[in-house]
């Protein structure tokens, strides 16, 4: 999983420093608008809002922004209305991808993605063909020096948490779908530096890339990652930091 969530976190912190920051914006936006029109505008009863308007801030995404956006997700402002859709395809090496969309043109997006794919020795699979070997589970990684390791164990165990593990990214902490909201809230009190707080695909194996292999797989996702309809990425790649990094 470290593979996963080393690309996430490095990819969330750069976007939110860089030229890329208008991209981010716009897709935390959206996001927010889905979560206010799949369970409403308020917040104590839209775990899923909470989360939204949560990275949202955390990306410094002001609150006027973030503000409109629930109210066109309620139908109290126009605005347009996006069709949540989730793709299934392969990247270099075999990679198993998942691509979430929101969109207001499924054509659009769907034409975008098989281009992106085929230009990249990618392609785009059929309904099913790999999201069997994907969780869904909520993902939480705090910063390695923020909070003592067996104090968070206890309260991210007490909260829900499935596994809780060290890396070179952080401490990872996996929790079921249905609990995520509970143990962030949980760390969320504490002192903790959390750095990546989503809910995530994660993968059941990985599939090693290394050398030219893995650079075109991540010059896949960086492709994938920017356009315009395309939400997140997951995918079971294993690939070394450095490369993670740079393409990052």
């Amino acid at each position: 999983m470290s593979g996963h969530s080393k690309w996430s976190t490095i990819k969330h912190k750069k976007a939110a420093n860089d030229s890329r920051r208008g991209k981010l914006f716009s897709k935390l936006v959206k996001e927010i608008t889905a979560a206010a029109r799949t369970g409403g505008g308020d917040v104590s009863m839209n775990p899923r809002l909470r989360t939204a308007i949560a990275t949202a801030k955390s990306s410094n995404v002001p609150n006027d922004n973030i503000e409109k956006a629930i109210l066109r997700g309620t139908g109290e402002l126009g605005g347009v209305q996006y069709e949540e859709i989730l793709y299934e395809g392969y990247g270099p090496g075999g990679v198993a991808l998942m691509i979430e969309v929101l969109t207001d043109n499924r054509n659009r997006a769907v034409a975008a993605i098989r281009h992106t794919l085929g230009k990249h020795e990618g392609r785009m699979g059929e309904r099913g063909s790999v999201a069997w070997g994907f969780d869904k589970c909520g993902l939480i990684v705090v910063g390695p020096d923020s909070i003592d390791e067996d104090e968070l164990f206890m309260i991210a165990a007490d909260a829900g948490a499935e596994d809780i593990a060290p890396s070179e990214t952080g401490i990872e902490i996996v929790t079921p779908f249905d609990r995520f909201d509970n143990v962030l809230t949980a760390i969320q009190a504490t002192a903790a530096d959390i750095q990546l707080a989503e809910i995530s695909m994660i993968p059941q194996n990985t599939v090693k890339l290394e050398g030219k292999e893995a650079e075109r797989m991540l010059r896949l996702m960086v492709a994938l990652d920017e356009l315009e309809d395309v939400q997140k990425v997951y995918a079971n790649f294993d690939i070394p930091d450095v490369l993670l990094e740079a393409a990052a």
